[in-house]
């Protein structure tokens, strides 16, 4: 039987448990030592530690305490790693708690975080999945079931002291072009109570608090890259910085669109993960890696017909952008959306499913100048009705009776 190194109790605070942190720091010391070649089981939180409850209230994701995420299990130490080598990581397999079988799908408030279109949306919304099998559908969002690909959004292994302060140095920079800005154009360390540091303890932990990265970007050295593929039956290379490599992981996701552009994004769980590692010595240099490869899974949901929107570099207000692949998927997202209302989702219900579906992002085109083409794929087969254009127009599936929960600004 495989053991579980790393178990996590939904009923208590990730706080309470020394086998989980929500910085990244060098100085955390290891949760577990593993072989190359060891397989075990790791058990995770969702990312926000059980701030987000199963009903229909939005206000605990306008009130989610930011600074809390994300929970991630380990580090998980491996013996023998040495920085230069490459921490090969076989995802064997992964799932949900069977007593907690369902997961949820938000935006922030624009005060709180916000999202890829918070100017659209800037007001606090929640979708809840109940997971039936391989299978997911909403009560807030009717007319949609999907296969899941269970993945976890963030995954990668510890900085060293240098890469680390290169991190908070041009994020820090980034930040200070524009200090006031709502959402914040980066999440700096803050060094205060939220920040769970492992089993480091006293001045140790305080200082390693007060510089250890946040975990919300991804990074040189994975971190939260929100890839929906690396799911089982996935390979993933991560570069290694420190003795031991120290992996880490967590942020599960039962689905995700291409993007995960809700920020509270996907479908978000609880779970465990299955997994193998393994290192290749001085495979940093062998390979010229600077960032984390992967292999996909072999095992994806089978959707082969899609309708596909194209977005260009020009936005909302009509101004004309060089070759701009963020502000091209934004307009592929938002005509997408505008195209879904005319079956009768609101908008909200509309931006849920591309964020949690199986969509596809593109990047189609970055030579054309002045615009750059984005385009994004909906699956067609997840909808319990005919989403095809024809010569009749759109016929209402939905009557305005149902919606996601709503949290106004306070």
């Amino acid at each position: 039987m495989t053991d579980t190194l790393i178990k996590v109790d939904l009923d208590t605070s990730p706080y309470d448990n020394e086998m989980i942190h929500n910085r990244w720091h060098p100085d955390i010391p290891m949760a577990c030592w593993v072989e190359p070649g060891d397989d075990f089981k790791i058990e995770t939180f969702d990312w926000t530690g059980g701030q987000i409850k199963n009903d229909d209230d939005a206000a605990d994701v306008r009130d989610v305490d930011l600074s809390q995420v994300h929970f991630l299990s380990g580090p998980i130490g491996v013996k023998g790693a040495e920085p230069g080598d490459l921490l090969v990581v076989d995802i064997l397999d992964i799932g949900a708690f069977d007593h907690s079988l369902w997961g949820f799908n938000g935006f922030f408030s624009k005060q709180n975080g916000g999202g890829f279109l918070t100017e659209h949306y800037p007001l606090a919304q929640k979708s809840i999945w109940d997971f039936e099998g391989m299978f997911t559908k909403s009560r807030h969002i009717p007319g949609v079931r999907y296969a899941g690909l269970i993945h976890p959004g963030l995954i990668g292994c510890l900085p060293d002291q240098k890469m680390l302060d290169t991190w908070n140095s041009r994020e820090k920079a980034l930040f200070d072009t524009d200090p006031t800005r709502v959402p914040t154009l980066a999440t700096l360390p803050d060094g205060g109570p939220s920040a769970h540091m492992g089993r480091l303890k006293g001045e140790a932990r305080d200082k390693a608090a007060a510089e250890g990265a946040r975990t919300v970007p991804p990074r040189e050295h994975g971190g939260n890259c929100d890839i929906k593929d690396l799911s089982r039956g996935s390979k993933v290379y991560f570069p290694v910085y420190v003795d031991g490599a120290g992996l880490s992981m967590g942020d599960l996701h039962f689905s995700q669109g291409d993007g995960e552009i809700t920020f509270c994004g996907a479908i978000e769980m609880a779970g465990w993960l299955h997994i193998k590692v393994s290192l290749i010595k001085d495979g940093m240099a062998k390979y010229g890696i600077k960032n984390p490869i992967f292999r996909p899974s072999p095992m994806a949901p089978k959707y082969d017909d899609f309708l596909i929107f194209e977005g260009i570099s020009v936005d909302e207000g009509g101004k004309q952008h060089y070759l701009d692949v963020h502000i091209a998927y934004r307009q592929a997202c938002l005509n997408a959306i505008e195209y879904l209302k005319k079956f009768g989702y609101s908008g909200a219900q509309a931006y849920s499913i591309l964020g949690t579906a199986p969509v596809q992002g593109h990047i189609s085109g970055v030579v054309d100048v002045p615009n750059a083409c984005a385009t994004l794929w909906l699956p067609t087969d997840i909808f319990e009705f005919d989403l095809m254009p024809g010569v009749d127009g759109p016929t209402k599936y939905l009557d305005g009776s149902v919606d996601m929960p709503l949290a106004p600004d306070l």
